[in-house]
């Protein structure tokens, strides 16, 4: 039996193997996700993805996006099934000081990003893994300018 066919998931008539890289920021890729929050979203996804019938392989929430590596059944499309609407209700619910950051009740940006996994997903679950250590490195290699005019940070 090949490696491949432990992924296979069934429905009535149906063998399905569907997996999908999905990232998604929140509007103004505003830095929103921090300490307890990071938790408190992953939470909210997970009950979601849960709720949806889809089973989440890998996630990391980052201080200003989302990466989670997906596996949705063929019976909800990719687009359909995104997140960001109902999540955005819970959101404000739980932390109702961010409506007024946040116009329209639009927490997320517009787009997102998606991607087939194909038989990458070991690659795809590393990089989502480290995902979070190359944020820290990559804020570490930016320097903050102050102004000597205004000493305020550029």
């Amino acid at each position: 039996m090949s490696q491949y066919t432990d992924d296979l998931h069934s429905l009535s008539h149906t063998k399905w193997n569907c997996k999908y890289h999905v990232v998604f920021a929140p509007k103004y890729r505003r830095k929103a996700f921090y300490d307890a929050r990071r938790l408190e979203i992953g939470q909210i996804l997970r009950q979601l993805c849960e709720w949806k019938g889809v089973n989440i392989l890998e996630a990391e929430v980052c201080v200003d996006h989302v990466h989670i590596l997906l596996e949705i059944p063929p019976k909800l499309s990719v687009s359909g099934f995104i997140l960001k609407g109902k999540s955005s209700q819970m959101i404000y619910e739980k932390w109702a000081n961010a409506r007024f950051k946040y116009r329209n009740h639009q927490f997320w940006c517009r787009g997102y990003y998606v991607d087939t996994v194909g038989k990458n997903t070991k690659k795809i679950e590393e990089y989502i893994r480290n995902q979070l250590k190359e944020d820290k490195i990559a804020e570490q290699l930016t320097f903050e300018f102050e102004d000597p005019f205004t000493g305020k940070q550029k």
